[in-house]
């Protein structure tokens, strides 16, 4: 079943928050309604927003000093940027405490040039501002990288690296460093040289430029500092990176990385809307080079990440399946089809009172609403009896997934029928299907799944296949909103519609309406792939309805924050890992060069809280 609609007495939003341009079918902000699925239904008082989800290993997320500083919006628009260092595979190697010393080594040389380039441009930011307090604030943070070098020196010692034999910057090294210097000698378009700077404010203008450059890393160290932290053991002292861990983790770091942020924020109080535009580009750009500065690091050895460093396309293909509503798309295809529904019957009603002349179309706007409300009501309170039904028998203490997917097919008994009264309800005729097809083109997916979706499959030497199965009714609509993201390679599993005359009949041609519908269509998928290649299949979903098929994959994936999907797979002994922690754990499975294999029907899904997270962990940067 289309995990029909739970409604709420709130002003239509789709129109205005869900279209990409205004829509040409009618303006849909005039209804009363908004349309909220409920793909994982979830109780109005338990729901969640994504901004509550907790990031990888669930440390906290790097907080500035107030919830709308500058950082801070910074921090949030560019998540998908610092995202990526978590999972670079220096990072995920150095936090599992298997990073090959040579490599860590070769790190620390690059480090100590990198550093001492920080030093500097501190003292030219200190020397450029006109504030007293800010002065010492810049002296202050200029003293703690002198101590951070300091620690280096330590490192350096006691891990026997030799600074001369790694004396060059590399190229990675050189175009950070090069940009920091630029920046805080004013070498930016439309901004003045510092010997050209007529006023205190513009020089402090320069300072706040300067800050703008430095804080991502100060930002980014301790937030990696607080997330690697997760992984070390407090009752033993085994992890040999654990000094360098511990000091980016300590107060005195974090302290530093907030007071970094709190000059900044102090700094841009006076500055314009186009120069904290320039700051917002060279916060951004070095964040970009603070990923470059990782990349660069040589790694002679196997890694977990990204899933395409070991892929072979000669010997391999990565399968990807993916759910469709609320895992890809914003709002429930449901929704959709209910406005247009809606909408048609509304212009029907206005254009030929009667109806005489469309015989598909047989009831009022106002019937057609209450209709969809009524339907709403009867499938969100027989889901939920459903739910609590599978959560009566007894809880496993180990992963059934014979148990789980009996459990589960009452839950598809449940899901057809409420189809079918959907298609008796005659709700879904007259629907005409380039007003669909429109309606698709206009959807807006979730951020970042359409660029994934794109660079897996403009890849070549990826040799991927994409799979979307889905429980929407009608395909034309999942179809058009890849074709207009130009994926009209995605092979879509969906329920479809019968028209007349481009006109919707009601009918249904029945395809995936069920739990098990999906695991079938999956299993069918593999049985049909060739066997000359070794297949890694990774599924990605976010309700109970994907719970056997996240199972069955090598990989499984879930994205948002269903409760109901994380009480009935406990329930059956299903176990939910934060990816970020997964791969970690993995990587320390790396022995004598050999990667643990990722299998299917483990009992393990990975959780993440966004498509930024897939695409770091499958591509990498």
């Amino acid at each position: 079943m289309q995990k029909l609609l739970h409604f709420r007495r709130t002003p239509s939003l789709i129109h205005n928050r869900f279209f990409s341009r205004p829509s040409s079918i009618s303006p849909l902000s005039q209804f009363s309604l908004f349309f909220s699925c409920i793909r994982s239904y979830e109780p109005l008082s338990t729901a969640r927003c994504f901004s509550d989800i907790p990031m990888a290993s669930s440390a906290t997320v790097l907080p500035a000093p107030t919830d709308d500083s500058l950082c801070r919006k910074f921090w949030i628009k560019f998540t998908n940027v610092w995202t990526q260092a978590l999972y670079t595979p220096f990072v995920v190697s150095l936090a599992a405490g298997n990073l090959k010393l040579d490599s860590f080594r070769h790190y620390i040389a690059q480090d100590v040039h990198f550093l001492r380039t920080f030093a500097k441009v501190y003292e030219m930011a200190e020397e450029c501002t006109d504030d007293d307090d800010a002065k010492v604030g810049i002296c202050q943070l200029r003293q703690s990288v002198l101590e951070e070098l300091k620690m280096h020196d330590s490192i350096v010692k006691e891990w026997g690296v030799d600074l001369s034999k790694d004396s060059l910057p590399n190229a990675a090294t050189v175009k950070y460093t090069d940009f920091l210097l630029a920046t805080a000698a004013g070498k930016i378009g439309g901004v003045k040289a510092p010997g050209k700077l007529a006023t205190p404010f513009e020089k402090t203008k320069l300072a706040a430029y300067a800050l703008g450059a430095m804080t991502p890393c100060m930002s980014l160290y301790a937030f990696l500092g607080k997330e690697l932290q997760a992984f070390l053991d407090p009752s033993e002292d085994t992890h040999p990176y654990s000094k360098w861990i511990k000091s980016y983790s300590s107060n005195a770091f974090q302290a530093s990385a907030l007071q970094t942020e709190d000059l900044l924020e102090k700094l841009s109080v006076s500055l314009t809307g186009e120069e904290l535009d320039i700051i917002e580009k060279l916060y951004l750009q070095a964040m970009k080079l603070e990923i470059e500065f990782f990349l660069a690091q040589p790694l002679n050895q196997k890694t977990a990440v990204p899933l395409a460093r070991e892929h072979n396309p000669a010997e391999h293909c990565l399968m990807l399946f993916s759910d469709f509503d609320l895992t890809c798309s914003v709002v429930d295809s449901s929704a959709f089809l209910a406005e247009i529904a809606i909408i048609t019957a509304q212009k029907l009603t206005q254009n030929q009172p009667n109806q005489s002349e469309n015989q598909l179309v047989r009831m009022s706007s106002v019937d057609m609403r209450g209709m969809w409300a009524d339907l709403s009501k009867q499938y969100t309170e027989g889901y939920e009896q459903c739910v609590e039904e599978i959560l009566q028998c007894s809880k496993e203490e180990n992963f059934n997934y014979e148990g789980l997917r009996k459990a589960l097919g009452d839950l598809s008994d449940f899901e057809k029928k409420a189809n079918l009264r959907v298609i008796d309800a005659g709700v879904l005729k007259g629907l005409n299907v380039e007003d669909i097809k429109r309606t698709g083109e206009r959807l807006i997916l979730q951020d970042g799944c359409t660029s994934f979706f794109q660079t897996v499959i403009s890849n070549e030497n990826l040799n991927t296949k994409v799979h979307v199965l889905s429980y929407c009714w009608c395909s034309d609509l999942i179809k058009s909103a890849f074709s207009s993201g130009g994926l009209d390679t995605v092979h879509i599993h969906a329920n479809e519609f019968v028209y007349e005359n481009s006109l919707s009949t009601g009918e249904i041609v029945k395809k995936v309406e069920s739990p098990i519908d999906k695991v079938q269509a999956f299993n069918d998928i593999m049985q049909n792939c060739s066997k000359d290649k070794k297949h890694l299949t990774v599924y990605i979903g976010d309700s109970v309805g994907d719970l056997l098929c996240l199972l069955e994959a090598d990989i499984g994936i879930v994205i948002g924050s269903s409760s109901s999907l994380r009480r009935v797979g406990t329930h059956f002994g299903v176990s939910f890992v934060p990816l970020f922690p997964g791969v970690i754990k993995k990587q320390k499975q790396c022995v004598d060069e050999s990667l643990s294999k990722w299998e299917g029907l483990s009992g393990v899904l990975y959780t993440v809280s966004s498509w930024t997270e897939i695409c770091a962990f499958v591509l990498g940067s």
